[in-house]
């Protein structure tokens, strides 16, 4: 049955249904239980258009922080460009269906316009009645709704698929994926298309959580080495469990409550939980807490002055005492004095002048912060540095740029600190360029890496809207590096 058929029979079975009269058909049973929920909900199937929550700024505001945000770039590369030749758009909600992104051919959103298909609304089922995005919301999976299926009758015109979005820590919604086009446009596999889009975003989700995770461990793991060889646990905020020394049993997940200091392990037992930072640590009554290792935080990005923060205390360091502090967290395993004197020095270097170095260093940062034969780092060690590196591995740009001050020892002329600086710059580069996303160019253009590169404000003058308030500092920055 072609596109135009299937409207002419669902039109008739909607004003059978709507209007009392015993249908030839009885609608799919998704369309029926969504019909009936959308009603319940008192709402009017001559309704124009759903309410319009949040202007464009508000709208900004809470997109700025929403999960999706960090998969948007997948979505987009899965689904916008086969929104366009198709005459579709694609829509990304919240849990509770209001739009926050909407791309795809302009004509289209010029159409949808007319029905508040656009950022700011919500199209959950209590409020616009059986649509795709709503539907998904409700029933918690893939659905495509076609023409008089949709309950609110101007939206007969509308065809669209969406897919439900989930938390890949805690399962719950965040929002859904949704194609969207005029009736002439049905394709049967546009919901496979957003399943699989959807599908994508939560891999991406999941991988950035195994990325917060390393870290959160990397962070926290001398809290459970702390306990010796006594039982305990790693948690992260929401209760899931990271890390375990000796337990006969723990499930993948604890429920903490807010402010407990005990909580049931589910098999009768009790533990003791103590607030981290991040997360909490797990350990059993009576267990003795140990002295754990001293922590130490590098800030070696950027024009400033290199830091060193050992147990809170900020330590100044010298050029030539960051550089030696950035390779040894660079290589973790440790270095000789012959190879930290090639990597500083090249081959005219002394190991001698090295392992002096190395001994005013220990002297300054103290004990249990660095081990010698080979010299390495012992404290729990952490490093804006090596943060940025593992963003960029996971693909999360976003925390890349939060991360990342501007170049590594940026006076250094150390060999092995120059070609790891440039790696890093060029790395970052070209994760950002590849996003072609407005707001991540705009955000490496004020680095002080971006704000020399030409190519970068060529790609922002043309990714920009014409409204954007950005444009005329990008066009002033052009003009000056152009000439």
């Amino acid at each position: 049955m072609d596109a135009p058929e299937q409207a002419r029979r669902l039109s008739g079975l909607y004003d059978d249904v709507l209007g009392g009269a015993r249908p030839a058909t009885e609608p799919r049973p998704l369309v029926a239980a969504s019909w009936e929920r959308s009603l319940a909900a008192a709402v009017d199937p001559e309704l124009d258009a759903p309410p319009m929550v949040l202007e464009q700024r508000m709208v900004e505001e809470l997109r700025a922080n929403h999960p999706l945000r960090a998969v948007l770039p997948v979505l987009r590369q899965t689904l916008t460009t086969i929104a366009d030749e198709a005459s579709h758009i694609m829509i990304v909600t919240d849990a509770q269906g209001m739009i926050l992104w909407r791309e795809g051919a302009a004509d289209v959103k010029r159409t949808a316009d007319r029905i508040a298909l656009s950022e700011g609304a919500v199209w959950s089922e209590d409020q616009i009645g059986t649509n795709g995005m709503g539907t998904a919301l409700a029933v918690g999976k893939p659905v495509q709704i076609h023409s008089a299926e949709h309950l609110v009758r101007r939206i007969h015109e509308w065809t669209c698929a969406a897919a439900p979005v989930h938390d890949p820590d805690t399962g719950k919604l965040l929002g859904a994926v949704d194609v969207s086009g005029p009736l002439r446009t049905v394709h049967p596999a546009m919901v496979a298309l957003v399943t699989a889009a959807a599908q994508l975003a939560e891999g991406q989700l999941k991988v950035r959580m195994a990325a917060a995770d390393e870290m959160l461990r990397a962070r926290n793991m001398r809290h459970l080495m702390a306990l010796g060889d006594a039982p305990g646990a790693l948690l992260t905020p929401t209760g899931r469990v990271l890390a375990v020394q000796p337990l006969e049993w723990l499930p993948d997940r604890l429920v903490v409550p807010d402010g407990a200091d005990r909580i049931e392990l589910g098999d009768g037992r009790e533990g003791l939980v103590e607030r981290l930072d991040e997360g909490y640590l797990l350990r059993m009554p009576g267990t003795p807490v140990r002295r754990s290792r001293p922590s130490l935080r590098l800030k070696l990005l950027g024009s400033g002055q290199p830091v060193a923060v050992v147990g809170g205390r900020e330590i100044a360091l010298t050029l030539r005492r960051a550089e030696v502090l950035a390779l040894l967290l660079l290589q973790p395993t440790g270095l000789t004095a012959e190879q930290l004197m090639l990597q500083l020095y090249g081959d005219e270097g002394n190991p001698t002048t090295v392992r002096a170095e190395m001994h005013r260093l220990r002297n300054l940062l103290g004990g249990g912060v660095l081990d010698t034969k080979p010299y390495r780092i012992i404290a729990d060690v952490t490093g804006d540095v090596t943060e940025v590196q593992a963003a960029l591995r996971n693909g999360d740009l976003r925390q890349a740029l939060d991360l990342y001050a501007g170049p590594l020892l940026a006076r250094s002329d150390a060999p092995a600190l120059r070609a790891e600086r440039d790696e890093l710059d060029a790395t970052l580069r070209r994760a950002v360029l590849d996003a072609a996303d407005p707001d991540l160019l705009w955000r490496f253009a004020q680095t002080p890496t971006g704000a020399e590169d030409l190519e970068i404000f060529e790609v922002l003058d043309t990714a920009l809207p014409a409204t954007d308030h950005r444009r005329p500092a990008v066009a002033a920055r052009l003009h000056r590096l152009d000439s």
